[in-house]
């Protein structure tokens, strides 16, 4: 039962690598993968820069419940992404927060 998880830990981090260098044409939660590297570095430790006008145009436009669901992910810190960083991009961008998120 652990191996599976893990196995399916490890494919969806391939998939969401793959969305993020692919074309545009991919999408996650509804924002593009230009618009996801555009915020990585906001998320990225240990002295991220505020995220930029492109990173939040993006985020407005994104299914905020659907990211939401990756709060708690493992996926996010393997990629370099700290979770409490990213959860605090909505008010950095001036954007509503989700509730219960």
């Amino acid at each position: 039962m652990e191996k599976m998880k893990g196995l399916q830990a490890l494919i969806l981090a391939m998939v969401m690598v793959m969305a993020i260098a692919t074309t545009d044409a991919q999408s996650i939660c509804n924002m593009p993968a230009s618009g996801l590297m555009a915020c990585k570095p906001a998320v990225t430790p240990p002295n991220p820069p505020p995220p930029t006008s492109t990173c939040c145009s993006a985020l407005s436009h994104a299914n905020m419940r659907c990211l939401c669901s990756y709060k708690n992910s493992k996926l996010l810190p393997s990629l370099g992404i700290d979770p409490n960083l990213a959860m605090k991009l909505p008010s950095l961008c001036k954007l509503p927060h989700p509730a219960n998120c």
